[in-house]
């Protein structure tokens, strides 16, 4: 592992009525340990996975891909600035890494093609195809399995959006393939109970007042979608 621990500092909290910083888990968590290559972050919507996974990014010296081009209604100052209260402990010593979210990835493959055309060999790291020119889930599982024989930290911003379930599949192996190799390491929000069954992978839940460890069982994604298998009529299916 790379990412050792991410250390938060509540005494830097510009604010405490304001997100992210009114959130109970991250005024109570002192710390959050990686033991394992493979970590995922698991919660509701609103919990601040996603907001800590842009904050480390933030902290780690990686880039995050952005539109920038609009104004929003009701802007949140603090939306942004997790970043400046937490530290990142290293194994040994900082990596390169990225962060990917879904929906900044279509302006990625864009770019991509517009240097393409005048370097096409510039394609040939993510298979020797226009990302553009696949599906949406094909273009990603492209650029995941090239990015991923980088050594790194990776950030990933619930990736399964666009995949199918035979893709989720595809990637979990490639995610603990990679890991396994040794020399890349995820920190994933999802909320794919496919890829939360990664093996070795260690889930820590956003539910509660602090940031915990939780089996996969335990989880709601696990729960919520045994019962509807099960017996699909009863939530009207």
């Amino acid at each position: 592992m790379h990412l050792r621990s991410v250390t938060l500092f509540p005494g830097r909290f510009p604010v405490r009525d304001r997100y992210p910083f009114n959130l109970a888990l991250f005024q109570n968590t002192p710390a959050i340990q990686f033991r394992a290559a493979v970590t995922f972050f698991v919660g509701e919507n609103g919990s601040g996975k996603s907001t800590l996974l842009r904050a480390i990014a933030k902290r780690c010296g990686i880039h995050h891909w952005s539109d920038g081009g609009f104004v929003r209604h009701d802007n949140n100052p603090y939306a942004e600035r997790l970043c400046d209260c937490i530290e990142a402990g290293w194994t040994e010593q900082p990596v390169p890494g990225s962060l990917f979210t879904s929906d900044t990835f279509r302006h990625f493959a864009e770019l991509l093609d517009v240097w393409a055309s005048t370097d096409p060999g510039l394609l040939a790291y993510f298979g020797g195809k226009s990302l553009v020119n696949l599906s949406h889930g094909q273009s990603i599982l492209a650029f995941f399995n090239s990015r991923f024989k980088v050594r790194g930290l990776y950030l990933l911003d619930e990736p399964e959006t666009a995949l199918s379930p035979l893709h989720l599949i595809e990637f979990m192996r490639m995610v603990s393939d990679m890991a396994a190799a040794g020399h890349a390491q995820f920190i994933i929000a999802s909320h794919s109970p496919i890829l939360l069954a990664c093996s070795g992978a260690e889930l820590l839940a956003f539910d509660s007042d602090r940031v915990r460890p939780v089996a996969y069982e335990e989880t709601d994604y696990f729960r919520v979608y045994r019962e509807f298998l099960m017996d699909r009529k009863k939530y009207g299916g």
